[in-house]
């Protein structure tokens, strides 16, 4: 199982102090690192940027929505990423919520599935130097990046058409707050099914999950769900627990002392999990638990062998 960290570009943190996240990352050891899309900095010019920084950990987006971008430009986005990266990049891409696409951008948000499907068909396509029709009334299109390869395409899915759609035609799934129970009774199978169905490996598997390596328990699932209690109220996410049964986010957090940590970590990886996704949470200013909390990330990385 890769091991893999959030770097946060919250709070309009300065451009070097984010870089230098994506630099101790691969200090440490770790096998991933991702920034976030939401309305921050960008995050595949963010990746470009992380990837002329560092030499060897893969760099990810989690994730890009596709409503505002066209594929084509998407694609040479991606694409002139995958290049700063030297191949390192990985791109993530998904459908967003309602409240993000069309409460607070004005796009139209419907058909889902439909749409990502759509949207899957073509950008594969111009990410591998193929020619492709965004709409049928376009004219085929080709973009020209001879020798970068089509980064891997991680698809954002929780429920069950998005996970099939997943396992049918992505190289990995991006999972945010999907608890070992969500994780082993409803995700994994339906994306192995669905691979299998189609006649490929299941894709790479990417859980993400609030961390925090702290004594003080209470303390921690309380600074864990004050970090992701906006986001978990979004009906996709309330749908996740719900499977779960988690009746509060912070019971899918992995908070404790080292051993704890790691042992819950561990346990993803029996349950098909492939990349781990840890999101740090502050404890509070001049507090050392960022510090414990890569330490264990380390340590995992370095007897975690990659799939």
């Amino acid at each position: 199982m890769r091991i893999g960290i959030y770097v946060s570009t919250a709070q309009a943190a300065p451009l070097e102090r984010i870089l230098a996240g994506f630099r101790r990352a691969e200090e440490w050891g770790l096998h991933t690192a991702w920034a976030g899309q939401v309305f921050e900095h960008d995050a595949l010019t963010l990746l470009a940027l992380a990837g002329r920084e560092t030499r060897r950990i893969e760099l990810g987006s989690w994730v890009v929505p596709i409503q505002p971008r066209h594929p084509a430009a998407l694609a040479q986005q991606a694409l002139t990423a995958q290049l700063a990266c030297a191949g390192r990049l990985l791109l993530g891409i998904g459908i967003s919520h309602a409240e993000v696409i069309a409460k607070r951008l004005g796009l139209p948000f419907r058909a889902p599935e439909p749409s990502l499907r759509a949207y899957l068909a073509v950008l594969r396509g111009l990410l591998r130097g193929e020619s492709g029709a965004p709409t049928a009334a376009a004219r085929p299109l080709r973009l020209d990046f001879p020798g970068v390869a089509a980064p891997p395409l991680f698809v954002a899915a929780l429920g069950p058409q998005m996970l099939a759609l997943a396992g049918r035609a992505a190289d990995g799934v991006a999972i945010w707050l999907g608890g070992p129970n969500y994780l082993r009774d409803f995700a994994v199978p339906r994306l192995r099914e669905a691979a299998a169905a189609a006649g490929r490996a299941p894709p790479r598997i990417a859980s993400g999950l609030p961390v925090l390596v702290t004594g003080e328990r209470e303390r921690g699932l309380a600074a864990a769900r004050a970090l992701v209690l906006q986001s978990s109220r979004l009906p996709a996410y309330q749908r996740v627990l719900a499977r779960e049964g988690a009746d509060a986010v912070e019971q899918v957090a992995i908070v404790g002392d080292a051993e704890a940590v790691a042992a819950r970590i561990r346990a993803l990886a029996g349950l098909g999990v492939t990349d781990f996704h840890a999101i740090p949470v502050p404890l509070g200013p001049g507090d050392a638990a960022l510090g414990r909390t890569l330490e264990v990330l380390a340590s995992l990385a370095r007897s975690e062998t990659p799939a």
